[in-house]
This record gives C-alpha cells, structure tokens and sequence, in this order.
C-alpha cells in the first residue's frame, strides 16, 4: 500500500509550510534518508527526507504552494501501485516511467473505472492548473479538463490557451506582447484587416507604451517568511507595552580590548573577533544578574528562566532569523565568537535547523555595521526584552576635564512594562553600559 508523506510540523509555533523545490521526480526511486523536498517554515528552510524505499508515486504539490501541516503532500509506494487520490474517491495508477507517462497511466486507469457522466459539483483542478489560470486571468469554466473525473490539469490550461492564441487572428508581434504581458486576447478589439489585432491594439487594451518594462509593477505573496515576521511584529507590538531606554555607551576600551584579543582568538579557532560577540558576553554576563529581566509572559504566568540564552538578529534575503547562542553567560569571548559565527553562517545560508533558534531568553538587535546611530526595537516575544545596537562612531567627549576624541555607541533596550518596571530596566542597562565600558571584567 502506497505511503502517505505529510507536511511535517518542524516547531511549536509552525502551522504551514511552502513547497520550495522537489529534489525527485514523479516516477524515480528513493531511498530512506534521502532528500525529498525542500520546505520553507516559520523562518527557515529544511530538508524533509524520504522515510521508506521507494517510488515517488506523486506529488500532491508544486513549488510556491502552500500547505497545512500534517496535509499530504505526496506518496511513496511500488511501482504500478495504486494510491487513492488526495480528494478521495478515484483511484490512480502510477508508474516509474516519468511524471507525464504516471499522469497518462492514471488517467487510462480512472477512465476504465469510473463513468464520464457523473455529476460535478464544483470545478475540479489541480494546484497548478489553479495557479497558471490565475496567471492568466482565464475562466477555469471555459476548460475541459482531461484528467480523472474531468479534472483540469495544467496541460489542459496551457492547451486552451495555445488554441485560444492561434484562433484569434493577431500579428506575431501583438501575440508575442500579448503572451508576455499575460494578457487574453479574445477581449482585444483588432484594428488591422479584418479585425486582425495589431501591436497598438494589445500595447492600448493594456494601456501601457511602448517600452513596457517601464511600468511593470511586481507583486510578491505576501506568505511564508515575511507572513510570519509580520504577524509576529504586529502581535508584539500590539500585546506588549513597549517603553524604550536609551544610553550612550564608550567604546574606547572594547575597541582597544578587541585589537588584543583578535590575534588570540583567531590563531585560537580561526574565527575574528566582532564587536557583536563583546556585546553578546557583556549582556550575558549582565543578565545572569539581573533575573528580573531574564522572564518571559506565557499564558497568565511570569516565567523565571534558570538559563541566560541570548539570540542575536540574523539579516537574510526576504527576512531575518534569530539564532541563539545558550548558556551564553557560562561561555568565554573564544567560544561565544566561534558558535556566533557558525550560527550566522548557517543563518545566511538558509541552513538553520529550528532547534537553533529556539529556547531564547533574550535578544539582540545589533545595526551597527549601517549609518544607524539607535532605534527603537520590537520585542521577540515571549521574552520581556530586546537590546538594539547603533553604530560607533569617534566623539569629542569630556573627559577628565579635558575634550577627547572616544569611540561611542548608542544602547537602546526596550522592555515589556506589563512584567518589567522601569527601575529594574534602567539598573540592567546601567550595567550593561559599565561592562563595556570596563570589558576586562569579562575575561577575568
């Protein structure tokens, strides 16, 4: 009997997954273990594997789509088995010859079995002949479909749109702008000879000049990774009262603790100290003092954490991740640099498993590599509290009576008032502000 793969649920907090990219065809064999699809969660992307051997019978979804979790999302069986399709009812046939000889097979096979004459209720299509309809702004009622039970398949699309092309007299040129602007060229009015639609007719039914690209307008699905940082930030920012403090930090002896040290460590695990490092210890160290701010609100209950893991904002394309260093305050400078480095490697290549990320008890945010002197944080709930990092820059500053050039940085730390008080707040950012200013302390 032909296996069912589902769309595995990778975290506490995933509900859906996106289809990113199969890595077997319909038809090929695989092995237990052996990448199947590629899935893109909450944040991350992961390699869902194969759990059996087999033949990859079919695919119930194509890249960009949407799944539910626990939904199936194919099946791995023998060779000329028979599954039962995912709408339940008709039976498919599949073969390991390719995905269009599976396709013909099953449809061979329902056409045997099941009588063409049986009422439909409601369109029946597949994700895929969905989405390229949609593309095309065509009428799925205007389609008949081919496969089982009259479903339409995306063969079927493409075939009625290559016939509605070559049914409507247009010059190669008005079919070509037609077919790449996707637009339907029935509902042109053609101003050649004999109604014939001509390149003005189309460029003006999509009104638009000449050079197209000019006024090409992208749309991207407002789902997967943007979707969930979005409702996440909306959801924090709604929920927790944000109050922001803000303290400027000397840099001067990091700076100089920091040219000492980046010799040592790199000869140590070949990794180069970073100024997020320092901070990522200097916080630690700072908040295993402070255990009225290591908390988090979760159903009706402060939640006092006995462990100091401090998650640091990872910039990717389309988003960011926040993977966590644990333990954080029981780590030297050596170790914080080479686990921060490796997280942020896996991070930026989209290799970040979802234990990586989770178990947080504290955030950083730290922009100081942009012209961004201090900003006013989002808290990663449920923790109570997010630290943001501006750039340092060289100021004349008082010292000791005396005007001098110092290397300095500003902190804003933004905290959930509905279980930290202001007291608390600015006691644990004053010593945050001392432990880097006076860094030797973290390496004694």
């Amino acid at each position: 009997m032909a296996t069912k793969v589902v769309m595995p649920k990778l975290g506490a907090t995933m509900e859906q997954g996106t289809i990113v990219n199969w890595f077997v065809k319909v038809g090929d064999r695989v092995e237990y273990g052996e990448p199947l699809v590629e899935v893109l969660t909450d944040k991350v992307n992961i390699e869902v594997e194969a759990e059996m051997d087999g033949i990859l019978l079919k695919t119930c979804f194509e890249a960009d789509e949407v799944v539910q979790v626990h939904d199936v999302i194919a099946y791995i069986g023998e060779e000329g088995e028979v599954i039962e399709d995912a709408e339940g009812g008709m039976l498919q046939q599949a073969s390991a010859l390719s995905k269009s000889g599976a396709q013909e097979t099953a449809e061979k096979f329902v056409s045997k079995k099941q009588p063409e004459t049986e009422p439909q209720t409601k369109i029946r299509r597949t994700p895929a002949a969905r989405k390229l309809a949609k593309e095309n702004s065509l009428s799925l009622e205007t389609v008949q479909g081919t496969g089982p039970k009259g479903r339409i398949q995306k063969a079927d699309i493409e075939e009625h749109l290559r016939y509605s092309l070559q049914k409507t007299k247009a010059t190669p040129l008005a079919q070509k702008i037609a077919h790449s602007n996707r637009l339907d060229l029935s509902q042109i009015q053609g101003s050649g000879i004999n109604g014939k639609i001509v390149r003005d007719d189309v460029l003006k039914y999509a009104n638009v000049e000449k050079d197209v690209s000019v006024h090409a307008v992208n749309k991207t699905a407002f789902t997967g990774m943007r979707k969930v940082i979005a409702d996440r930030m909306v959801q924090s920012a709604y929920t927790a009262p944000h109050v922001t403090l803000t303290s400027e930090i000397d840099m001067t002896n990091c700076v100089n603790m920091r040219k000492e040290l980046l010799p040592i460590i790199e000869k140590q695990n070949g990794y180069r100290l970073s100024f997020n490092e320092i901070i990522v210890k200097a916080v630690a160290h700072t908040l295993q003092n402070h255990p009225a701010i290591n908390v988090s609100l979760q159903d009706d209950e402060i939640i006092h954490y006995s462990t100091v893991n401090i998650g640091f904002a990872v910039a990717i394309p389309n988003g960011l991740v926040v993977p966590v260093v644990k333990n954080a305050n029981q780590k030297g400078l050596a170790a914080i640099t080479e686990e921060c480095k490796t997280l942020g490697s896996l991070a930026r290549e989209g290799r970040l498993l979802p234990d990586h990320m989770k178990d947080g008890t504290f955030t950083i945010s730290n922009l100081g590599m942009y012209a961004v002197d201090a900003f006013t944080p989002i808290i990663n709930q449920p923790e109570a509290a997010i630290l943001g990092v501006g750039r340092i820059q060289e100021k004349p500053m008082a010292v000791n009576g005396e005007i001098k050039l110092r290397s300095m940085m500003a902190l804003s730390l933004s905290f959930d008032h509905r279980i930290v008080d202001g007291a608390p707040a600015a006691e644990f950012l004053t010593d945050v502000k001392d432990a880097l200013e006076n860094p030797y302390k973290l390496i004694v």
